[in-house]
């Protein structure tokens, strides 16, 4: 496998990918607009965008990229657009062009009609993601859809969607979460069964031999990285509690060795496996 050259710009919640003169950064689930969503519930909190804009112009000068990918949730509200949006978005995005001259969308699940509120000459790509990289690939998509038949021969996995956190807890019942990094290992056999399914194609007994002929990938075992919001205020799904019904068809093909997948702090602090996590549950 061509060693890939990608790595998280710490300690925020994004990613640079590096091929050549190319240097992508890559942010995820902005969900601007959320705070407005709270309103009705008597919760008021002000305007999260301008703290967004000066958390990722500290990326940008950190990380120098030539491209800005913003894998998915860039806007709050389903299936509708709130007013706040209508202002909120178009201004993030202008303000963010004028950082990163080459900006690419890929939409999640919060981003039906997100393309009124886009400028023009940022293009919006399919909810099957972008394939990223020639020597050594990237698929990079949010997580809620199954991604473009190419990742599966990708080198790395990209994906976000379920807000990654962790609990930490004391037997005085005292309780902080933090924000993760998920690292984990595919079976692209296991995905491509589940790929071929959904397809509605019989996988037979090699299914890595069935999507190469049907589909014509060939599948690969790459390595998964899942990313956390770069919206610090919204609720995360904690690892040691991960439900299929909600990770997308990717976790829930039952091609991802999540028990095993290694959990990290912004900062790079290595915590240990969602097994271990799961097993000091238990003993609690």
């Amino acid at each position: 496998m061509p060693s890939v050259n990608i790595q998280p710009v710490s300690p925020y919640p994004a990613l640079l990918f590096r091929e050549g003169r190319e240097r992508t950064v890559i942010v995820a689930d902005l969900h601007i607009g959320w705070e407005i969503s709270l309103t009705s519930r008597g919760i008021h909190i002000p305007s999260q965008t301008p703290r967004l804009l000066a958390r990722l112009s500290e990326v940008v000068r950190k990380a120098r990229p030539t491209r800005l990918v913003l894998l998915g949730d860039v806007k709050q509200a389903v299936p509708k657009i709130s007013m706040e949006e209508w202002k909120s978005v178009p201004e993030f995005l202008e303000a963010v062009r004028k950082m990163v001259g080459d900006v690419t969308i890929v939409p999640g699940n919060h981003d039906g009609d997100i393309e009124p509120l886009t400028p023009r000459g940022i293009p919006i790509a399919s909810s099957d993601g972008i394939i990223l990289g020639k020597k050594a690939t990237v698929a990079v998509f949010h997580g809620h859809a199954w991604p473009k038949p190419q990742a599966l021969a990708a080198d790395v996995l990209v994906m976000s969607h379920i807000h990654p956190v962790i609990r930490f807890w004391d037997r005085m019942g005292l309780w902080m979460v933090k924000q993760i990094w998920v690292r984990g290992k595919c079976d692209g056999g296991r995905i491509a069964e589940g790929y071929l399914n959904y397809l509605s194609i019989a996988p037979g007994s090699n299914p890595r031999a069935t999507f190469k002929e049907r589909v014509g990938v060939e599948p690969r075992d790459p390595r998964l990285i899942i990313m956390p919001t770069f919206n610090d205020l919204i609720g995360g799904l904690s690892m040691d509690r991960l439900a299929k019904r909600v990770t997308g068809p990717i976790l829930g093909s039952g091609g991802v060795s999540l028990g095993d997948a290694e959990l990290y702090l912004l900062d790079g602090t290595y915590l240990g496996t969602v097994n271990q996590f799961r097993r000091r549950e238990s003993e609690e």
